[in-house]
């Protein structure tokens, strides 16, 4: 079969690997569509320290039961259509153990650490595989993945009932976000991004106002801060904005080094609550039911599939902000 093979930051190519079987308890999943993340970008450029070179990256992934192991009890049937939650987790850790999983100890996942979907076929645990709803295609069933981060996230925040929010970054997961706040009844969402395209989007997916610049509201104060684009300079900016008994959501990831510049005193003072979100965790279910219901509809962030040789096409785009989301069709 073909897929990407990153051999060392920087080099990629499309090579003929060998095909897989499914091992004990794995399906096989034949890849209709796997979407183009920040994590990729990040694998690429060498700054995701658990990523082992060589290896297949792709990680937000859909596609077609091809081969099921004999163990698999599991309603899987061969030609099922399937989203696959990539999380890798051991089971045994003291986090594992305490129900928080996505902190794993020794933390795995398809894509990062072992290879992943930018590739024809890819062998994965069957029980991280979740069945589509009738209705659903490969590439919905590839946001399921991005959906169930953002699930976790809105957990994490809490209840939002008639709160204002302010959401900075209007990609793929402000976009999701903010159709979540929305689902989960926050009050008026502001949405904050440089791209006018991007605005118009979130216009149509719920945002109440939009602003091209967190300059714009600098009058204003809201009751919840989300930030979605992992800029400091930004999480300082939307940290900026809240009223005083404010949630701020740390939702974006930023270069590990960087720093916020929130005054410990107004912590204190205007009990403000700061809130960080990791991955998956007990998410991935309800995100097919968002999608499949249609209280999420992922539709207006998609750009037509590149195939499988566009790759470095697909990466560029995602760096220079061209479009929402972008999926290979491998």
């Amino acid at each position: 079969m073909r897929a990407i093979v990153l051999d060392r930051p920087g080099s990629f190519r499309v090579a003929e690997v060998p095909d897989p079987a499914p091992g004990e308890g794995q399906i096989v999943v034949k890849v209709d569509a796997c979407g183009v993340c920040g994590t990729d970008i990040h694998i690429v450029d060498g700054e995701f320290p658990p990523t082992p070179y060589p290896i297949t990256p792709g990680h937000e992934f859909a596609g077609t039961v091809a081969a099921v192991a004999s163990d698999v009890q599991m309603d899987l049937p061969v030609g099922s259509l399937v989203a696959v939650d990539p999380s890798l987790y051991c089971g045994y850790c003291r986090r594992c153990r305490s129900g928080r999983g996505n902190l794993c100890e020794n933390w795995n996942a398809i894509g990062d650490t072992v290879s992943g979907a930018f590739a024809e076929y890819v062998a994965v645990p069957a029980v991280n595989a979740y069945r589509l709803p009738e209705g659903l295609d490969g590439q919905l069933g590839a946001m399921v993945e991005p959906t169930a981060c953002a699930v976790h996230g809105l957990r994490r925040l809490g209840p939002l009932f008639g709160d204002s929010v302010v959401l900075a970054g209007a990609g793929t997961m402000g976009l999701l976000l903010l159709q979540l706040l929305v689902h989960s009844g926050a009050g008026p969402v502001t949405v904050v991004d440089r791209v006018p395209e991007r605005l118009e989007v979130a216009r149509k997916v719920g945002a109440a106002q939009v602003a091209g610049s967190l300059d714009d509201l600098k009058d204003e104060r809201f009751e919840i801060a989300v930030d979605a684009t992992g800029v400091p300079a930004v999480v300082d900016g939307v940290a900026g904005l809240l009223d005083r008994g404010g949630r701020l959501l740390v939702f974006g990831v930023t270069p590990a080094e960087a720093t916020m510049s929130l005054s410990p005193f107004r912590v204190y003072n205007d009990e403000i609550t700061i809130t960080g979100s990791m991955a998956i965790l007990r998410s991935f279910a309800p995100a097919v039911e968002l999608i499949g219901s249609g209280a999420v509809d992922p539709r207006p962030l998609l750009a037509e599939p590149l195939p499988l040789e566009e790759w470095g096409t697909a990466l560029q785009r995602v760096r220079g902000g061209q479009g929402i989301k972008w999926h290979i069709r491998p």
